[in-house]
């Protein structure tokens, strides 16, 4: 669900001294002698990784040769991402392309204002508006020779910390198939991780005896991965909304003696009355927003800090710019952001170009294990050490598509 609410003036303007670095760099680079490159066509490139995950990589073409790389993936819910849903990209984006057709990669606000009512119009919309905005910044950045990080102040860090999701890369999806996927994130390196039990919950009306036993198995999954990777490495729970107030309450106090890092979107984010009434009656800390929307989408969850840590996506909540305006919003409240990113590795790379710089943000997802072949997507190679991610300092956001193990996996649709 796309929202618009928004701040007040006083909060535009706390907001506003953290980024007014983007207006300023604008101004500066508009009066210095800027590339002429001009952006000439885009190309959608769907990667099968499993049956139910396709990646959809969005790349700019200009007329200078440089090309700038988005990810527009995961903006069709839990289903498998089907032919008519890459069509349905494809048409969202040449929907939105004239608005950048033949114009500068530096024109983002320009971009941003033309294209908001289409990024409004739904989680389609907001992903290929977010996919095209984040192409742009990365073209931006090579065609100054800079990483895109230093078009939003810089950077504050080298790495990043990365939690493992292992949601995905588990099977059995039974406590003890749980278990060996959490594991094996941890002999990988990673010192987070993060799983979904209760994904195919029973729907409301289902006997009870069925709502019961889901819930149960959940709460069993969460007590096989603290025991199998003892007391030091944290834990998430993605409810994915599966839960009412009252349930929500009563698994999180089940789930108490596993110490969890966080509780995630138990009832969706939307319903802030619900969280907020959620966060008061629980004592673990709680998570969400992964598909809301620019600032106006998170203004309420911050505002009334009905969360503990906001996860906007570089996907679908406006790309770079508006993530680091919504993390700025958060910082006004003492609000902490990780990014969501169950996604491939061209939104993992621009995540941690918007991450760079802002001090609030305290892990980035990673969605692991889907496929062993992953890392070969990019050129250089994705890489993660002892759960870390390096913020590179190549231009742009610092990768390229491996032209050959692309052509390997695209799909032809």
């Amino acid at each position: 669900m796309i929202h618009a609410r928004t701040f007040g003036r006083r909060d535009v303007l706390s907001v506003a001294g953290g980024l007014i670095v983007a207006p300023l760099l604008a101004g500066r680079l508009e009066s210095a002698a800027l590339p002429t490159l001009k952006i000439t066509g885009f190309e959608l490139i769907p990667v099968r990784a499993t049956s139910r995950t396709v990646w959809l990589f969005v790349r700019l073409r200009t007329d200078a040769g440089l090309t700038g790389l988005g990810e527009a993936s995961d903006a069709f819910g839990f289903a498998n991402t089907t032919a008519d849903n890459v069509a349905t990209m494809r048409t969202q984006l040449a929907r939105l392309f004239p608005f950048i057709e033949r114009g500068s990669p530096f024109d983002v606000e320009r971009f941003r204002q033309r294209g908001w009512k289409v990024a409004s119009s739904g989680l389609v919309g907001a992903t290929a508006f977010s996919a095209i905005e984040q192409a742009m910044w990365d073209l931006a950045g090579k065609a100054l020779d800079v990483p895109s990080y230093a078009l939003f102040g810089g950077k504050v860090r080298d790495t990043l910390p990365v939690y493992a999701n292992i949601n995905r890369a588990t099977s059995p999806r039974t406590p003890a198939g749980f278990a060996d996927a959490a594991r094996r994130a941890v002999g990988d390196g990673f010192r987070a991780i993060k799983a979904a039990p209760w994904d195919g919950f029973p729907a409301a009306d289902s006997p009870a005896a069925d709502v019961e036993k889901a819930t149960e198995n959940g709460i069993a999954a969460a007590a096989a991965m603290r025991e199998a990777v003892g007391s030091t490495v944290a834990i998430m729970l993605d409810c994915h909304s599966f839960f009412d107030v009252d349930r929500a309450v009563r698994v999180a106090q089940r789930l108490e003696p596993y110490n969890l890092a966080w509780y995630e979107e138990p009832v969706a984010p939307e319903n802030v009355d619900d969280t907020l009434a959620i966060k008061r009656r629980i004592r673990q800390k709680m998570a969400g927003g992964e598909v809301l929307f620019g600032i106006g989408g998170f203004s309420a969850l911050i505002e009334r800090r009905a969360v503990d840590v906001i996860m906007p996506d570089v996907k679908h909540c406006g790309g770079l710019l508006e993530l680091t305006r919504i993390a700025a919003a958060a910082a006004v409240r003492d609000v902490l952001v990780s990014p969501h990113n169950p996604s491939g590795p061209v939104s993992t790379a621009a995540s941690v170009q918007a991450a760079a710089g802002a001090a609030n943000v305290t892990l980035l997802e990673l969605q692991y294990g889907e496929v062993p072949w992953r890392a070969e997507l990019l050129s250089p190679p994705e890489q993660f050490v002892d759960g870390e991610i390096r913020v590179p300092d190549r231009p742009g956001h610092g990768i390229e598509l491996n032209e050959a193990t692309i052509k390997a996996r695209a799909l032809a649709i």
